[in-house]
C-alpha cells in the first residue's frame, strides 16, 4: 500500500474518470486513489468499479453515496476513510484535469521532504495561472481569495484551491465533524482552521486548466456560501478554542 491517497469526488464524470485514474497511476511515484461518487446517473461509479475489478484491485477504491451531498461532506468522508487505513498523506484533486496529476509529486515533496503540514496547489501565488477560464470567472475567483485575505488576515493567496496535500496529523487534529461548509467555503474553512491551529503551510504554484469534457458543477450558491461564510469564520475565530498543535511546530506560510 502507498503512503498516499488521492481523493477524487465525482458527479457525472464518465468522460474523465478513467483517464484521470490512469494518469495518476502512470506517475513514477505510487499513489492510491479513492473515488467518492455521489450517485452519478451517468455511470461514473460503474466505470470505477470495472477498473477496480479488471486493473487496479489494490490501488483503486470507491465510496458510493446516495445523491449529491456536497463537496465538503465528500471530502470529510474521504478523510475519515483514509485515516482509518493509515495513510500518511491525503490529497484533494478534481476529476476533470483542471488539476494536473503530474503536480502531485510536487505537493507530496513539500510535505514529505520539506516538512510542511499542508501543501496547496496555488493558482495565484505567482500571478494568475489559469487557462481557458472565462475572464469573469477568473476575476471572481481571484478577488474571492483577496477578499478572504482581507477579512481573515490569512496570508494564503489561493484559499479556495481544491488541489491540496494534507499530512495525516493535520486531519487527525482538525475536528472534522465541526467543519460546517460544503462548497467553496469548505476549502477556505479547512485551510483557515489549519492556519489557526498553527500548522505549517506552503503554496506550490500550479497551472489550473478549465475542464475540456463534462459539465462544471460551479454555481452562484457556492460563491454566496464563500462570501458570507468567510465573515462567519472570522467572527467565530474570535471566541473559538482551536485544538492544540500535536507537536512543536511554528507556523510558516511559504510560497515558491
Amino acid at each position: 500500500m502507498s503512503d498516499s491517497i488521492v481523493i477524487i469526488p465525482t458527479y457525472n464524470e464518465k468522460e474523465n474518470i478513467a483517464k484521470i485514474i490512469r494518469a495518476v497511476f502512470t506517475l513514477g511515484q505510487p499513489f492510491d486513489i479513492l473515488v467518492i461518487d455521489d450517485g452519478s446517473p451517468d455511470g461514473t461509479a460503474a466505470i470505477v468499479k470495472r477498473l477496480i475489478s479488471d486493473e487496479y484491485p489494490d490501488r483503486l477504491h470507491i465510496m458510493e453515496r446516495a445523491g449529491k451531498q456536497g463537496l465538503g461532506t465528500a471530502y470529510i468522508a474521504g478523510f475519515k476513510w483514509a485515516l482509518e487505513r493509515d495513510y500518511d498523506y491525503v490529497f484533494e484533486m478534481d476529476a476533470d484535469f483542471s488539476h494536473d496529476p503530474a503536480d502531485l509529486p510536487r505537493l507530496y515533496a513539500a510535505c514529505h521532504d520539506e516538512g510542511y503540514d499542508l501543501a496547496i496547489g496555488s493558482r495565484y501565488v505567482s500571478g494568475v495561472n489559469v487557462v481557458n477560464w472565462p475572464i469573469g470567472r477568473v476575476l471572481m475567483s481571484y478577488f474571492a481569495s483577496r477578499y478572504v485575505r482581507i477579512v481573515t488576515g490569512f496570508g494564503v493567496h489561493d484559499t479556495t484551491a481544491g488541489f491540496v496535500c494534507y499530512r495525516r496529523r493535520v486531519l487527525e487534529t482538525i475536528e472534522l465533524d465541526k467543519i460546517r461548509f460544503k462548497g467553496y467555503a469548505f476549502q477556505i474553512e479547512m485551510k483557515y482552521t489549519a492556519y489557526k491551529i498553527g500548522f505549517k503551510i506552503k503554496e506550490v504554484p500550479v497551472v489550473f486548466v478549465n475542464r475540456r469534457e463534462g459539465t462544471s458543477k460551479m454555481s452562484g450558491g457556492i460563491f454566496s456560501e464563500a462570501l458570507f461564510g468567510v465573515v462567519r469564520l472570522r467572527l467565530d475565530s474570535i471566541t473559538r478554542h482551536y485544538p492544540k498543535l500535536p507537536e512543536a511546530s511554528g507556523l510558516t506560510l511559504k510560497s515558491k
